[in-house]
């Protein structure tokens, strides 16, 4: 089976075994086709498809542009001149629906997942295989979803990985800010600042970064344009808490970070010739005191639960008759 590989952040492309697919001018085509990819584990109606693509038409000519727009699709693809179980697109009399089993790379299922993969894990937390994968993900986000398409549905699904595309950046940034890597961390911001303009918690970073990168200048002059994009994209004010960030910058009052360290699990992760000997013993050594006192805790637990099934067992026992 061939492979395919489809774009659909910023220019719509689709290519099978490098080799650039054409068919796919029609901007009905391309949202037909997006919107099965994004939905490709369901079998779709095509009453709900032409309903969905042409909500203005009447029935009948919803499913006539509906039959010949699939028609665009599978010549685009090729598909009349594949074997059934090969096809990219499996087409019944009522129903429409991507197979799963087809060898296919598609970017924003690519990028979705580096998301979930991170879900719930903070920034600085992080571990280096993890940063590489959400920065390959970073790399697939060419612009919105879908560009040119207006329809309801795809606004949507647009936004929705537009977010999904600044919570990558922000959690980048705070990891960045936990390793005291504060240039890299000062790009992603710029780059989050770039798309949301009046996004107050990302000024707030950039102020900290930049003043903790020994730029006091620049972190004051952030507030300024924080300010700025607060009044002219919401017609608000700065927070409190970044009136305070401000304060303390002005004052040279901010606390600087310490490096986060690595966890307990990162250690037995990763190779012991990743450390050198000397780093590598105080790192046991910190461990060998944390199970001390763990074991300390539990032989006190231990203890404790003893001395109370002692007390409880004398009570129950039955008193000498006299």
């Amino acid at each position: 089976m061939s492979r395919v590989s489809i774009q659909l952040f910023g220019q719509f492309c689709v290519q099978r075994n490098e080799q650039l697919l054409s068919g796919f001018e029609s901007n009905k085509v391309q949202e037909l086709f997006c919107y099965l990819l994004l939905h490709q584990q369901h079998a779709l109606s095509r009453e709900f498809l032409a309903s969905l693509l042409w909500p203005d038409n009447t029935t009948d000519q919803s499913r006539k542009k509906l039959r010949q727009t699939l028609w665009h699709l599978r010549s685009a693809l090729g598909s009349q001149n594949e074997p059934v179980h090969d096809r990219l697109l499996l087409v019944e009399s009522d129903r429409i629906k991507m197979n799963t089993e087809a060898d296919l790379l598609l970017d924003v299922a690519v990028f979705e997942r580096a998301f979930n993969f991170v879900q719930g894990i903070p920034g600085r937390e992080l571990d280096a295989q993890k940063v590489q994968f959400l920065q390959n993900a970073l790399h697939l986000y060419r612009g919105p979803l879908l560009e040119g398409c207006y329809s309801a549905w795809c606004l949507y699904e647009r936004e929705r990985f537009r977010n999904i595309y600044l919570a990558l950046l922000d959690k980048l940034m705070d990891y960045c800010e936990g390793h005291l890597d504060y240039d890299a961390g000062l790009l992603y911001g710029m780059r989050l600042i770039s798309c949301d303009r009046a996004r107050e918690r990302t000024h707030r970073r950039l102020m900290r970064l930049h003043y903790l990168n020994g730029d006091r200048a620049a972190a004051l002059h952030q507030y300024e344009m924080c300010i700025a994009a607060l009044d002219e994209e919401l017609g608000v004010k700065p927070s409190k808490r970044t009136v305070a960030l401000y304060k303390q910058i002005m004052t040279d009052q901010l606390v600087e970070p310490q490096p986060t360290l690595p966890t307990i699990e990162s250690h037995f992760a990763l190779e012991l010739s990743a450390f050198p000997q000397i780093e590598m013993l105080g790192h046991l050594t910190q461990l060998q005191k944390v199970l001390a006192d763990l074991q300390k805790q539990v032989q006190q637990s231990i203890q404790q639960m003893e001395q109370t099934f002692n007390e409880n067992l004398q009570t129950l026992s039955p008193k000498p008759l006299r």
